[in-house]
C-alpha cells in the first residue's frame, strides 16, 4: 500500500494569521476549532489541506518546496493584485512577453509561492 499526502505543513510564527492569509487565498477556510493563539491552524480548500504550526525559530533560508498558484477566475495579472492587498509581497517577476512565466510572491512570513496564468489564459496563448 502507498501513502496519501494528508496536508502540507508550514512552520510559522503565528498559525493564525498565515492560515487565515492562506485561506483568503485559496477561498477556503480554517477550521472551526482553530482560534487567535492557537499553536496550529488547519485550512481546507478544494481537496487542499494546509496545516500552519507555530514554532520559535524564524525563517531564514528560501523554501526548498513552494505552491504554485493557478488562478480559476481571474487573470494571473488580477490574481498577483489581490494577493498583494492581502498582505503578499512581489519577490521576482518572470512574465515574458508573449504571456508565459509567472510571478514570484512571498506570505505574510516571507514563505515563497507562484502564481502562473490561468487556464483561459493559457488556451488564449496569453
Amino acid at each position: 500500500m502507498t501513502s496519501l499526502v494528508r496536508h502540507l505543513t508550514f512552520d510559522c510564527s503565528d498559525a493564525y494569521r498565515q492560515g487565515t492569509f492562506w485561506a483568503e487565498v485559496l477561498g477556503g477556510k480554517i477550521a472551526d476549532d482553530d482560534f487567535p493563539g492557537d499553536p496550529e491552524a488547519l485550512v481546507e480548500a478544494d481537496g487542499l489541506t494546509l496545516l500552519f504550526v507555530t514554532v520559535p525559530d524564524a525563517k531564514t533560508v528560501k523554501n526548498r518546496v513552494h505552491v504554485d498558484l493557478q488562478p480559476q477566475d481571474r487573470t494571473r495579472d488580477e490574481e498577483v493584485e489581490r494577493l498583494v492587498k492581502l498582505g503578499a509581497k512581489v519577490v521576482g517577476d518572470h512574465r515574458v512577453p508573449d504571456g508565459r512565466g509567472w510571478v514570484t510572491l512571498s506570505d505574510l512570513e516571507g514563505n515563497e509561492f507562484c502564481v502562473e496564468r490561468s487556464a483561459g489564459e493559457r488556451q488564449a496563448g496569453n
